[in-house]
């Protein structure tokens, strides 16, 4: 810090004058060349890379809520790229790419931490499962490291690994280039660099309906009033599918609840995030001392953040299996994000039959990592009405001609759509 801005802050603490907001609250205007509903990671990246890739500055990203207020926030900042399909593969580790050098590209520091992540598992079948993904992943030049029992013991000490536990570890996959960031500090880095090259982010603006005049967008209905455009995105999450029924779409989505638990802090412990390959639970430490813990869905379908203790109960007792030491430890807060799940797991990230409509939704378990990557393809998709290869295989289209994007062991859980 220069003396010049030590005075400044000292002049503000002294004389108690008014910060300047951050991000000043605006009427939206009558008109936009593009209009992004949803104020979250993918929706304020989509507008930066419009901005900063294709000059499109008159944009307008409108939320119904605040800034960064729904899944950017609800999620457990895990970052990786250790896919099997090829398509998800592809895309991910584009966006661990842009990770790479996010902060310096939104001149905000946006904490990415490449400390790693590690699949565990738990019999022969799941090593040679994790070699065979390991095996594609390396095709396509991802890193991909198997690691047997005592290399996971010296690379996670407090990790149990003896032969008597309820799912014994055998080994593990280890990405070194994956990791965690700052979920708030990823919305506000978009958002402040989108705002400086003219982008307008409107805050508390609920869209009410989607105008479209011979099969083509032709402007939205908020709350705030209507805003005329010929290019509107959806990027929502969970309130996608409604708004795309605005327009007469029905999307295959389904809405479930998705917690996570952290703890009290403590020294650190775990410098790398874990995965438990036997049941859906992952850990990661904080810079704060805190521990992250996250599983499966809640069973059932809501729009509500407020889930059900199971699944928490759930995640502590995979929590002590795999760190006994951890059992002492407080449960400080939980939280939970309302997921849109398609039905093959994999995100629909496309053009649609109305003209100028686009959506990106589906994201399931995987929105939060894929950020950068889906910002770059929806801001090339508006601002050309061409998809880009990492986007094609994402089409809205695949569900009718049976071109699934089937993630083995990700994605939703069979039962729940019985």
């Amino acid at each position: 810090m220069n003396r010049y801005s030590a005075l400044a802050l000292l002049r503000h603490g002294l004389f108690r004058r008014r910060w300047p907001e951050a991000l000043p609250d605006r009427e939206p205007e009558r008109g936009y060349d593009a209009v992004i509903v949803g104020a979250g990671g993918h929706g304020l990246a989509t507008a930066w890379y419009l901005a900063r890739n294709h000059g499109m500055t008159r944009v307008a990203v409108i939320d119904k809520g605040w800034l960064g207020g729904g899944n950017v926030a609800r999620n457990t900042t895990i970052v990786r790229s250790n896919y099997f399909h090829p398509a998800r593969r592809a895309l991910t580790d584009r966006a661990l790419h842009l990770w790479e050098g996010l902060s310096r590209e939104l001149n905000f520091n946006v904490m990415f931490s490449q400390r790693g992540v590690i699949n565990l598992a738990h019999s022969s079948a799941q090593m040679d499962d994790l070699a065979r993904r390991g095996n594609a992943m390396a095709v396509d030049g991802v890193d991909a490291e198997l690691l047997d029992r005592d290399q996971l013991r010296h690379r996670v000490p407090l990790l149990d690994t003896g032969t008597d536990t309820r799912f014994p570890v055998v080994g593990g996959m280890l990405q070194r280039r994956a990791g965690t960031a700052r979920h708030d500090a990823v919305a506000w880095g978009y958002a402040r660099a989108a705002a400086a090259l003219g982008v307008h982010v409107v805050q508390n603006c609920e869209v009410t309906g989607i105008e479209t005049r011979t099969g083509e967008v032709v402007g939205v209905r908020t709350s705030r009033g209507r805003i005329g455009t010929r290019r509107l995105a959806l990027a929502a999450a969970a309130g996608t599918g409604g708004l795309a029924a605005m327009a007469g779409l029905r999307l295959p989505l389904e809405n479930h609840l998705l917690q996570a638990d952290v703890t009290e802090p403590v020294k650190p412990v775990l410098d790398t995030v874990v995965t438990h390959g036997q049941v859906n639970f992952y850990i990661s430490q904080t810079d704060k001392g805190e521990l992250v813990l996250g599983g499966d869905l809640d069973g059932y379908n809501t729009a509500s953040t407020r889930g059900d203790p199971f699944p928490v109960e759930a995640m502590a007792r995979a929590c002590q299996s795999l760190f006994p030491a951890f059992g002492r430890l407080a449960l400080m807060r939980t939280w939970g994000g309302v997921v849109d799940m398609s039905m093959d797991g994999s995100p629909i990230l496309s053009k649609t039959g109305i003209g100028g409509l686009y959506i990106n939704a589906g994201w399931c378990y995987g929105g939060f990592k894929a950020t950068p990557a889906v910002g770059e393809s929806l801001a090339h998709m508006i601002a050309t009405d061409r998809v880009p290869s990492l986007a094609a295989p994402f089409a809205l289209e695949r569900f009718a001609s049976g071109h699934l994007v089937a993630e083995e062991g990700h994605g939703p859980r069979p039962w729940l759509y019985h």
